[in-house]
């Protein structure tokens, strides 16, 4: 049978290639990118990434290059799946290349810490205006292990255009994995965005050793947090209470599979950042998105303790412990 849609992934982590390995079981031809040769000639030579995802093979309609324009040849989608960090460089050397209908996907959970811009707005400085009309955020609850261990799952396709966000529903739905979609790019990116910084005080309190209580204070006062930067930046409430918001945020700070919570975690261990992430595989989005994140919300004189607190530990060298012990100590109030 003929292939749906030609499909570009820029990004060969864990979730570029669980979603490069979903998409080609829908029956779709899918071109990989890697700036990783190793990577590459694996997936090409044994269907393996031989860095992520080790254990599940990629099926013979993924091909893998370390051209990216190359990879956007007569795409129909394309779908970042980038660090939040390298999207802009990455989007100036393909621009030229992205046709005009083609739909453009995030699956970058983060914000640009030197700009404060969500991925949709680096999307359109620098492919075009036009974009924001073919734009598409995919966000929820999705560890890319379980994803492609057929575990169900739900997300969300969001954009201004219902057509754009049908054709990511229709391409991406397949088995165990559901997208809903919604309207609300603002709510749906943010939710993405700043539930990772929340996920790293989730890991700090387990770190410290402290239990189920400390856990759900920390989830319930950290969805406000993300309510409140989102609803002053535009977004829906109710997007906020759904798979982008409260149920990305639960999955992240609960989740052992988790990166940021892996983070905190660690940090409550007693570990300095430097250490923790010279060890890892792939980025804690969370650990830049801090910066970013502190930075929206003192630019519009909103309250953040947590977020506050999360830089503090990060950037400040501020103990894990005292900071925890600051946000019990501080002024009581109406929860409200």
């Amino acid at each position: 049978m003929p292939f749906k849609h030609r499909i570009a992934i820029l990004g060969a982590g864990s979730w570029g290639t669980a979603l490069a390995i979903v998409a080609a079981r829908s029956r779709h031809e899918v071109r990989l990118w890697s700036r990783d040769r190793e990577v590459v000639s694996s997936i090409n030579e044994r269907h393996v990434n031989p860095k992520y995802l080790r254990f599940a093979a990629t099926p013979d309609a993924i091909s893998a290059t370390t051209h990216a324009a190359a990879a956007l040849d007569n795409a129909s989608i394309l779908v970042i799946a980038a660090p939040s960090h390298a999207v802009r460089e990455l989007l100036t050397q393909v621009s030229s290349a992205i046709e005009p209908a083609t739909v453009i996907v995030s699956a970058t959970k983060g914000i640009e810490v030197e700009s404060g811009k969500r991925v949709s707005e680096i999307v359109r400085h620098v492919v075009g205006d036009d974009s924001y009309q073919r734009f598409v955020c995919l966000s929820g609850p999705s560890f890319a292990e379980e994803v492609v261990n057929n575990h169900p799952t739900a997300v969300v396709a969001a954009s201004i255009s219902q057509d754009a966000a049908q054709i990511i529903q229709q391409a991406f739905s397949f088995d165990s994995l559901r997208l809903y979609t919604n309207t609300d790019v603002v709510g749906t990116e943010l939710g993405g965005a700043v539930k990772n910084v929340m996920a790293i005080a989730a890991g700090m309190v387990s770190g410290l050793g402290f239990g189920s209580n400390s856990l759900a204070a920390l989830i319930t006062r950290g969805l406000a947090e993300i309510s409140r930067l989102a609803l002053a930046q535009g977004a829906q409430l109710e997007t906020l209470m759904g798979l982008a918001g409260l149920g990305d945020l639960v999955l992240t700070c609960t989740g052992k599979l988790s990166r940021n919570r892996f983070v905190g975690e660690q940090l409550g261990n007693g570990r300095s950042l430097s250490e923790i992430t010279a060890g890892m595989n792939e980025v804690a989005e969370g650990i830049k998105t801090t910066l970013a994140v502190k930075q929206l919300a003192d630019r519009a004189g909103l309250e953040m303790p947590i977020t506050n607190e999360v830089k503090a530990v990060l950037y400040d060298d501020k103990p894990v412990r005292a900071a925890v012990n600051d946000l019990m100590r501080r002024p009581l109030k109406d929860e409200s």
